[in-house]
């Protein structure tokens, strides 16, 4: 954690707790399907190079989400505190783009000697908007669906082994042949950016994130696939490798954009 490192939207100082990246191949899956859709919810343009979101308090304490342009500097403090070194993330006041009230997602952290992490009231931040707020745990939409997504991802072996065997048995589910149709539709036309990412899983494998209206699709290039639906609250859909499952990850991996 860096303090006053940024400012605020009440140009305060920023105590920082911690940053993340939005770009076409690496967003926080929570704000939308894909890149565009998630650079609109925070109201920037979704340019090729992307941003990074920098999120803190105040002096008060309130919550703020600082988007800066400078995704280099970003990036950097991401990796150095990945590898437990210390960072001072302290964007140039000339990078900062807007900043946000509020936190789109959820944090354990908070500023020491500083009141308890809370919400300026809404506008405080000069768009009149209400503050950003992660999604609620309590229900389940297509934020939740996409956090389900990403928790896969990031715990498959968990996950493979959990449904042992009947990752590779067929299963019948009414919904699942349409998205599999709409996950094939990609190869003809590619979707918006970031709505199909790759990234590293192993040294011949690769991880794919695809999402699309009401659906999510996770899998690894050499393993199975599962699918999270809107309709289906909390429910993962295994599906087999089967002959086609192959071509077709295959294929998405080629349209994927990628971490650079």
């Amino acid at each position: 954690m860096s303090e006053e490192s940024a400012e605020s939207g009440d140009g305060g100082s920023l105590y920082v707790l911690t940053a993340v990246l939005l770009t076409p191949a690496q967003f926080p899956s929570v704000l939308g399907d894909d890149y565009p859709e998630a650079c609109a919810l925070l109201g920037v343009r979704p340019v090729a190079v992307g941003y990074g979101l920098v999120l803190g308090q105040d002096e008060e304490g309130a919550r703020w989400t600082v988007v800066v342009d400078d995704v280099s500097l970003v990036a950097t403090a991401i990796a150095s505190w990945d590898c437990g070194m210390e960072y001072d993330l302290s964007p140039d006041e000339r990078s900062i783009v807007l900043s946000l009230a509020g936190w789109p997602l959820e944090l354990a952290v908070a500023a020491p000697d500083l009141p308890d992490p809370h919400d300026p009231e809404q506008g405080a931040d000069g768009t009149g908007r209400v503050p950003l707020t992660p999604p609620s745990a309590e229900v389940w939409g297509p934020a939740q669906r996409r956090m389900g997504a990403d928790q896969i991802a990031q715990q498959w072996i968990e996950w493979r082994e959990r449904f042992g065997a009947g990752g590779d048995a067929p299963v019948a589910h009414p919904s699942l042949e349409r998205v599999l149709a709409e996950v094939r539709g990609y190869l003809d036309s590619p979707p918006p950016p970031g709505r199909v990412r790759s990234a590293f899983a192993g040294e011949e494998s690769r991880t794919l994130r695809a999402d699309g209206p009401g659906w999510s699709l996770v899998a690894r290039t050499d393993d199975v696939a599962f699918v999270l639906l809107d309709e289906e609250p909390s429910g993962v859909i295994p599906v087999p490798r089967d002959a086609g499952l192959p071509g077709l990850l295959a294929g998405l991996d080629r349209v994927a954009v990628r971490p650079s």
